[in-house]
């Protein structure tokens, strides 16, 4: 019988850059797409509480760039587009921003509905999904985009809707991938002790969090993916091993 790294555990909980998905997509296709789209997004949907909500989180995370004195573009208030710089800012600098995710996510929503997106998800992931599921493992999802954007990549992917496998996503509201208590709370959230769960990421830090608080980890090496050194942690190129 094969060795497989998961068999020890009960819970799988993946990443998605890098780990289900090409960092490329994320980078080159998904924040191109919000990034031109915001403008006339905020213009259309300005009203709506959520989107208030997601400004406000951005005017707070603003005020705090400007008292710690960071360079960031002149946002006056004034009306809604004024916000656009500062968004565009964000996007730039990759910050793991919850009002940011959480924009992007419903601009993204418009982009897949439409049918403009279709996400790009490793030929490995469906079978291994399948398979893990028929093995009796609980799936989830720890990333920084926002659980509505985290459900919407598995729903509307080029391979079809995968969300039936996952039984749950977590994002920053959780708290920060590379502190040890996001793990520790996700365990707790699930109700399965850490050690019962493989955690899988591209992010070396974030298994050392994962680590920490008493997961199973295993670094994904991935083509396109920022690292290939996985500094002492177990490494895979696909899920056919796990």
């Amino acid at each position: 019988m094969t060795t497989r790294y998961c068999d020890t555990a009960d819970v799988i909980l993946l990443d998605i850059e890098g780990t289900t998905t090409p960092v490329d997509y994320v980078f080159g296709v998904l924040f191109p797409f919000a990034r031109d789209h915001v403008a006339d997004f905020l213009t259309i949907h300005q009203h709506k509480a959520e989107v208030q909500t997601d400004l406000q989180w951005l005017r707070q995370e603003y005020e705090t760039d400007l008292a710690q004195g960071l360079s960031v573009p002149d946002w006056n208030f004034t009306e809604v587009t004024a916000a656009v710089p500062y968004i565009h800012h964000l996007i730039t600098i990759d910050r793991k921003s919850t009002g940011l995710k959480s924009l992007q996510g419903k601009i993204w929503e418009q982009g897949y509905r439409d049918g403009i997106l279709r996400s790009q998800i490793f030929a490995d992931v469906k079978p291994a999904f399948e398979r893990w599921t028929t093995a009796g493992k609980k799936l989830f999802i720890f990333s920084s985009g926002s659980i509505q954007a985290q459900q919407l990549l598995f729903r509307y992917s080029e391979v079809g809707d995968l969300t039936g496998f996952l039984g749950g996503y977590f994002d920053t509201q959780t708290g920060s991938k590379k502190e040890a208590q996001s793990y520790r709370k996700i365990a707790s959230a699930i109700g399965v002790a850490p050690e019962k769960i493989l955690f899988i990421s591209d992010v070396t830090a974030e298994l050392k969090a994962a680590q920490v608080a008493g997961m199973q980890t295993l670094f994904s090496v991935r083509l396109g993916n920022h690292s290939s050194e996985s500094e002492g942690f177990p490494a895979i190129v696909n899920f056919d091993c796990v």
